[in-house]
């Protein structure tokens, strides 16, 4: 591979525009929440383009700030007043009011200044504060040129910071932290762009710094999302062989290591070698996170195998990870994607006793399949009731296919008057029953003998759909009104029928 040093210009790093700050009277806060004008870091002179920073910058985690990257606690605390606890919009004013009133005295207060409003998340804002630096007749260091490629990652600029950072270097700055290098190479893996993190890396190499566990582990997770397993794999050996040989404890191996190379496999259809790698990271003394075991049930839920899940549930209560939302949610997703329809029942009220609220898509679908498999398992009718229930008492919006499957569940378990109310439920809310679902509330109804209860969904079903009742409904309201004595009542539902071109076989009485 070439170095990427060869390809980057060696000439001075211009300022992209000036930017003025606006009057004392100005309302700063405006300013700061209005997107900037576009615009590209430029390294070369030859280099004129612009570019729209992205809407989602990629925010540094606050862990990635200590003594050794790229501001140490004692100075970002005295310098940055939203680590005291203040509220971070007063944080930015402060910072605008003394860039305004342009008390910046030495290189050393802008970096600070600089490396505030980065921290702040405003990227855009910070980079036009590094605009102004040859107003102040500063030059910029090692440390200005690292909150620079900071403030790139945090734009979703990743060529420039790469760019920045390949200028650093061969102007022959003293080299970033690791956490810099790292930083950068982790955009550039979210983003798949593994021959530009892999460049990245080699620069550390060149320059002597030494990587840590978390920028290996930022390469593996990069592989696994462009699907190379087998060489996050091989990569995650060497990373345990060179531990090992150099009993670095920068290298060693942690869960979040292992639970990339996993997630790999489980996206593969490889969960099994996944659970090898647990069991590797267990025997290692690693305690295995919420994530790791989730990765595993998402694997599961993929390859059709959500049943192993409940082992997997119970090996963690063994070993003190309780499961959360997401850990019985993909159990609970996986078991309804592949028809285990009593296991799911009993996985959601696991969740319901904990006090897990259930997904209302996911439980829509548990309803609808609890539902279907109980008109062959009557004893499931009582878990549709419970399920349905608790959505009503949610106030969750039950999609029409499940609600009209409840009603014939309610017909199915002889709870007629209630299937009657929610069919004039739906009917209020707008939504239009299904004939074959007024076919099996009318039955139900006669059956009872309620037949002024059938007659009004007759007619309600007649006003409401340009279809036809089946003539089993016909021969239904006929029989039923005949033995309540309603000749005329009996007469106008034969008449109807016929107009319609269905013959009844029963007929009115004379």
């Amino acid at each position: 591979m070439n170095s990427p040093l060869a390809r980057a210009s060696p000439c001075s790093l211009p300022h992209p525009f000036t930017f003025q700050f606006p009057p004392s009277n100005f309302n700063f806060t405006s300013l700061l929440f209005t997107p900037s004008k576009p615009s590209h870091f430029i390294i070369s002179a030859t280099t004129n383009q612009t570019t729209t920073p992205s809407p989602l910058p990629l925010a540094l985690n606050s862990h990635l700030i200590s003594k050794d990257g790229f501001l140490p606690n004692e100075r970002n605390r005295s310098l940055n007043p939203s680590y005291e606890g203040k509220n971070k919009g007063k944080t930015i004013q402060d910072l605008a009011e003394r860039i305004r009133d342009g008390s910046i005295k030495t290189l050393n207060e802008f970096n600070h200044l600089f490396m505030g409003l980065v921290l702040e998340d405003e990227a855009d804002l910070a980079y036009k504060l590094y605009s102004t630096l040859s107003n102040y007749d500063f030059s910029a260091d090692s440390f200005t040129f690292s909150i620079l490629v900071h403030c790139c990652c945090k734009r979703n600029e990743p060529m420039e910071a790469k760019r920045v950072l390949e200028h650093m270097i061969e102007s022959g700055f003293d080299s970033p932290k690791v956490k810099t290098f790292t930083q950068l190479i982790n955009l550039f893996c979210k983003k798949g762009r593994l021959k530009q993190a892999f460049e990245v890396f080699e620069i550390m190499g060149k320059v002597k710094c030494a990587p840590t566990i978390n920028t290996y582990n930022c390469l593996l997770k990069g592989l696994c999302y462009v699907g190379r397993v087998e060489e996050a794999y091989e990569c995650l050996s060497k990373i345990k062989k060179s531990w090992k040989e150099q009993g670095d404890a920068s290298l060693q191996p942690d869960v979040y290591t292992y639970t990339a190379v996993m997630d790999g496999f489980c996206k593969v259809g490889r969960s099994d070698e996944a659970l090898e790698l647990l069991d590797d990271a267990i025997k290692m003394g690693l305690t295995p996170s919420i994530v790791t075991y989730n990765t595993i049930f998402n694997g599961y839920f993929k390859e059709g195998r959500p049943m192993e899940g409940f082992g997997l549930l119970k090996q963690m209560k063994e070993r003190n990870c309780t499961p959360d939302n997401v850990s019985y949610s993909t159990l609970l997703h996986g078991l309804l994607q592949w028809g285990e329809i009593e296991p799911a029942v009993r996985v959601y009220k696991e969740m319901l006793e904990i006090g897990f609220v259930v997904d209302e898509r996911m439980t829509n679908t548990l309803l609808r399949g609890v539902c279907r498999k109980s008109r062959k398992e009557k004893e499931l009718l009582k878990d549709a009731y419970q399920v349905f229930d608790e959505m009503s008492t949610r106030g969750c919006d039950i999609d029409p296919c499940a609600y009209e499957l409840m009603i014939e569940a309610f017909c199915n378990g002889n709870e007629i008057d209630k299937a009657f109310v929610n069919l004039f439920e739906m009917i209020k809310m707008g939504l239009s029953p299904r004939m074959f679902t007024l076919n099996i509330v009318i039955r139900g109804l006669c059956i009872e003998g309620n037949i002024e209860k059938a007659m009004l969904v007759f007619v309600t079903g007649c006003k409401g759909t340009s279809e036809i009742f089946d003539r089993v409904v016909f021969d239904v309201l006929i029989n039923e009104t005949n033995r309540q004595g309603m000749v005329k009542t009996a007469t106008c539902v034969y008449c109807f029928a016929l107009k319609n071109g269905v013959i009844p076989q029963r007929k009115p009485r004379r």
